[in-house]
């Protein structure tokens, strides 16, 4: 039994055009799709609501400035530019959260400082201020 070497007796190669023709068809496909999307859109009428200003509306809430907090790169309590102590930090914020309710706290560190001292200030403040402290960062 002989094997027959197929190179030599094929002669001129085939091309098979399946394969392009499938990926030309999805093309296509594609940008008939895309293409009805975009007109789509252009054909529909939609009308938004309009937004109307009455009598019976409350005011617009004044947005209560932030008490900002600092931590230097010693990790002591930084307030307005001024070294604070931590029982004149409670007294401060208590003060704050009295006169503006929906007041916030933003903690500024240092970035040399560890993790865990600011953490630690974090977990203090959060104490005397609820959920109302955030940690600034640049």
């Amino acid at each position: 039994m002989r094997f027959q070497d197929r190179t030599r007796s094929s002669g001129i190669p085939e091309v098979n055009l399946v394969p392009m023709m499938d990926v030309l068809m999805t093309v296509l496909t594609f940008f008939i799709i895309i293409a009805m999307t975009l007109t789509g859109t252009q054909l529909a009428n939609v009308r938004l609501p309009q937004s109307v200003t009455g009598a019976d509306q409350e005011p617009a809430a004044q947005t209560v400035d932030p008490l900002i907090v600092g931590l230097d790169s010693n990790g002591d309590l930084v307030m307005d530019n001024q070294p604070i102590s931590s029982a004149q930090l409670d007294q401060r914020i208590r003060t704050y959260f009295g006169q503006n309710p929906e007041g916030k706290i933003i903690l500024k560190a240092d970035r040399d400082l560890s993790y865990e001292t600011v953490a630690d200030l974090l977990t203090e403040l959060r104490a005397i201020g609820g959920n109302r402290v955030s940690l600034a960062v640049e």
